[in-house]
């Protein structure tokens, strides 16, 4: 999978080595505001922690990787989103995003979701997708909301952030329910 286009300067491509450079800038210039809710900023500091995260998402075997995306909005990268955590045996992954503070309230991340939430049940064949937020993050717990997940609870210190750890928020969407929901 290289490409999914949303519609003219909106799509998707298959995280790939070539976008180092374009994912650790946009890192670095969203610090502030990534670090907030994200552990992994601390530890991206320069491109070579950049080229190693990706390099450990595409250089699995076939039957463990990860898809992840990057996002181009109006042609410009915006961020990343994939699954994580993917049980095959279970059919059940999760979907984790993050996006630039500049392309936040344009409905990007709901988009990208829903198209992840479509190729998961339909291609990959999954039953069930999660996805989890840090309590208080509230921009990021809008999207499984708006696209009709099902809230299940919080997961006590689920994520180390620094030396504390955050609650989440988890919400997942079933198979049956998604079809149901005219999908």
């Amino acid at each position: 999978m290289s490409r999914i286009s949303i519609r003219p300067g909106f799509y998707l491509e298959s995280l790939g080595m070539e976008h180092v450079d374009t994912v650790f800038e946009a890192i670095d210039k969203n610090r502030e505001h990534l670090s907030k809710w994200l552990p992994f900023v601390s530890f991206t500091r320069k491109p070579e922690d950049t080229e190693e995260f990706i390099s450990s998402v595409t250089n699995r075997k076939p039957h463990e990787k990860e898809e992840v995306f990057t996002i181009w909005h109006d042609e410009e990268f915006s961020g990343l989103i994939g699954y994580v955590n993917t049980d095959r045996v279970n059919r059940k992954t999760e979907i984790g995003y993050w996006l630039a503070k500049s392309k936040e309230g344009k409905g990007i991340i709901t988009e990208t979701t829903l198209q992840l939430i479509k190729l998961a049940f339909k291609r990959l064949q999954m039953n069930r997708i999660t996805i989890r937020c840090a309590v208080g993050n509230n921009r990021s717990s809008a999207v499984p909301k708006r696209l009709g997940f099902t809230y299940e609870g919080i997961e006590r210190q689920g994520e180390k952030h620094g030396n504390s750890y955050f609650d989440l928020e988890i919400f997942s969407l079933l198979k049956d329910e998604w079809k149901k929901q005219g999908s």
